[in-house]
């Protein structure tokens, strides 16, 4: 009987070994680029910050399962990097951005987006921005229902959408913005709802981070040093680690 109870007690321990399932998305890659700095492109910037806190997830968090939707320099459709969460059944998708203002504007900080209906015409921006990456999928229009990035008009079905995950979304996406600023000793520019598209498509708690301004020089050069990707992605991971404990 103390074997069978043994036996029993390591099966349950294996199932709950791989409890969580982190899918972690690398915006942009491959032919796109994202937004261009001076000396540096935001494809890069956000795949070295994502392996980076991928990496300090898997070495504290035995427990959890950690997804790429890319590690390497690849182009993957936005639809595919949700399937990826969707099809792994994950937890909690996380996407990783660098945000660009036009020539002669000038913003520092970091913020943090989940899905909903814009409240501020900048915010729109940046979801017109980061979905504007759709256009260079051959069957777009398709296959995403006739959606076009650069219309207002598209975007006024995120106002009617139900988030069931967003309570959850907004405690992660609070946690990782109180970090870069008591980590990283960044600016927190704060949590904010956008409609971004990568978001939509998946079926857990999510949000999408903007690491800082490529088109500001001195974030530029920030965001392009080892020391500041190692902040940047400790201060995601110290917040995903406060999310976790608290679920």
């Amino acid at each position: 009987m103390k074997r069978i109870t043994t036996i029993l007690f390591l099966l349950l321990a294996s199932i709950y070994a791989q409890a969580f399932t982190l899918v972690i998305d690398p915006g942009h890659g491959g032919k796109d680029a994202g937004a261009i700095g001076k000396n540096s492109k935001e494809k890069d910037i956000n795949l070295a910050v994502a392996l980076a806190f991928g990496e300090m997830v898997k070495a504290n968090f035995p427990d959890v399962k950690v997804i790429f939707t890319r590690k390497t320099d690849v182009f993957v459709e936005l639809s595919e990097r949700a399937n990826i969460a969707n099809k792994a059944k994950a937890d909690l998708f996380v996407s990783i951005h660098t945000n660009s203002l036009p020539k002669g504007r000038i913003s520092r900080g970091t913020e943090t987006y989940t899905l909903g209906m814009h409240k501020a015409a900048e915010n729109l921006e940046v979801a017109k921005r980061e979905n504007s990456v759709i256009t260079m999928e051959s069957n777009y229009k398709t296959h995403y229902e006739g959606f076009d990035p650069s219309s207002s008009e598209s975007y006024i079905i995120f106002e009617f959408m139900q988030d069931q995950n967003m309570e959850k979304s907004v405690m992660f996406a609070k946690n990782v913005q109180q970090e870069f600023a008591a980590t990283a000793g960044r600016k927190n520019k704060g949590v904010f709802q956008a409609g971004f598209l990568v978001l939509r498509e998946t079926s857990m708690p999510s949000a999408l981070v903007e690491l800082g301004y490529i088109s500001t020089p001195d974030e530029e050069r920030y965001l392009k040093s080892a020391a500041g990707q190692k902040a940047l992605a400790r201060s995601i991971y110290k917040g995903f680690k406060a999310y976790k404990n608290k679920l």
